[in-house]
């Protein structure tokens, strides 16, 4: 075998490998020898058919799998002595005229092929000790917590019907009936009867509940939105629809009066089980604010100290999927990038940052938690699906039906478990001090903290 390195820039590499055609031969013959006890040919016995009467019958097809292991067993090595991580799947270009093709499967020629890949670098990772990391921590008031009761009694008030003529506002519950299409065709499950929305509380697809302010009973409106690219059916996320829409019923929220009768309807003894209840709860939801301005922080930590060139493709990948899904809503709330005040390349030019940035920290996570071998159990896995199934009540099974048939969103389910681990692994290395700040600055929402 005759290996030659035709490219090297950068993290991109060329091969040209040769297989001489009796290195093919012998391997095919090794197979065929396998196979005799394995075939039932009418006129032998079973495993006396001779070679060269299978190589008649099976030669091409049992050369073409030698071809094909060959190809992966010779890439393997070749990876594996240069000590190559590969980016990308490995690019084969084979012969294609039929003659050459012929030739090789007949074992008359010797095989030549080419293969481009695209590597990643080798990342130097920094002496997590040194780094000093800010905890933000904010203290839960009285305030906090009657303002939590007041948000789970307005979630659980009754509502009384509109005077005729009256239109939908912010807050009102319209009842709809509708019927979603892409790209002018029905897509299962985008039909609906009947389906109360009340408008703010962002239970459906984002923009959908907006754009039925101003609505009145019997008025139909075609409303554009679109999928989140973390929907849970696959063949919709990132996706525009557009939802013809009929209000049927249009309906006031009332006020609803929080005192112990108000708790116990809620399963609770009194008003202040109930503030204790709010208040564990909300300890949840600061301690997760604060997981994640930590998190951001050790992020940005991680890009200062490793600075290396991304393999390009991936870069490539993660800028169309980001740019995808801002095209598709842009297109679908009808702004332009005017109204966001900057233009096309100029946007193109910060998702592309925000794409490298998220590629080496990718990597960066990735080299930490090999070399300190962090793993995810299935057992870590499937507790987050039990979590997601918990999330949405009455689709409990088909939201496990839906992972356990579905090896990509486990995928998905995985890398963020993945990446905590790692990030737990360096704070218990950190130097992390704690500072008291305000509710308002822990939950305060930065636009650097999206791209992060």
């Amino acid at each position: 075998m005759q290996v030659t390195e035709t490219l090297s820039e950068g993290l991109k590499h060329e091969f040209q490998i040769s297989v001489p055609a009796a290195d093919l031969d012998a391997k095919a013959d090794a197979k065929l020898v396998d196979l005799k006890d394995k075939v039932r040919i009418n006129g032998f016995r079973p495993g006396k058919v001779p070679v060269a009467h299978l190589k008649k019958i099976y030669g091409k097809s049992v050369m073409a799998e030698t071809i094909d292991q060959t190809i992966r067993d010779t890439n393997t090595q070749i990876f594996t002595e240069r000590g190559f991580r590969l980016a990308t799947e490995p690019k084969v270009t084979m012969p294609t005229e039929e003659a050459e093709v012929e030739k090789i499967l007949t074992g008359q020629s010797d095989l030549t092929y080419t293969v481009a890949v695209e590597v990643v670098p080798a990342i130097a990772l920094a002496d997590f000790k040194t780094f000093s990391v800010e905890k933000p921590v904010a203290d839960i008031t009285d305030a906090d917590v009657d303002e939590a009761i007041k948000r789970l009694a307005d979630a659980n008030r009754g509502y009384a019907a509109k005077a005729d003529g009256a239109k939908a506002e912010s807050g009102d519950r319209v009842k709809v009936s509708f019927k979603g299409t892409i790209d002018g065709v029905a897509f299962e499950g985008g039909t609906g009867e009947g389906i109360d929305v009340v408008i703010g509380s962002n239970t459906f697809i984002p923009g959908f509940e907006d754009q039925l302010i101003g609505i009145g009973v019997g008025e139909t409106r075609t409303l554009k939105v679109t999928f989140p690219t973390n929907y849970l059916n696959n063949e919709l996320a990132g996706k525009a629809a557009e939802f013809e829409t009929t209000a049927t019923a249009i309906e006031a929220p009332e006020d609803k009066v929080i005192d112990d009768e108000f708790a116990k309807t809620l399963g609770l003894e009194s008003l202040d089980k109930l503030k204790q209840l709010m208040r564990d709860r909300l300890a949840g939801e600061f301690n997760q604010a604060t997981r994640q301005r930590v998190k951001r922080t050790l992020l940005d930590r991680l890009d200062e100290t490793h600075k290396f060139d991304a393999p390009p493709s991936l870069i490539d990948e993660e800028f169309n999927l980001m740019w995808n899904s801002v095209k598709a809503e842009m297109d679908s709330s009808g702004k332009t990038f005017a109204d966001e005040n900057t233009t096309e390349d100029k946007a193109k030019e910060e998702y592309r940052t925000i794409a490298d940035r998220r590629v080496r920290l990718g990597l960066v996570l990735s080299e930490i938690g090999e070399k300190n071998k962090i793993t995810v159990t299935d057992d870590e896995v499937s507790r987050a699906v039990i979590e997601r199934a918990r999330s949405m009540p009455g689709r409990e099974k088909e939201v496990w039906d839906f992972y356990r048939s579905n090896a990509q969103a486990l995928a998905q389910l995985r890398a963020p478990i993945y990446e905590d681990k790692v990030v737990d692994f360096i704070l218990e290395l950190a130097n992390v001090t704690e500072k008291k700040v305000s509710k308002d600055e822990l939950f305060k929402d930065d636009d650097s903290d999206k791209a992060a």
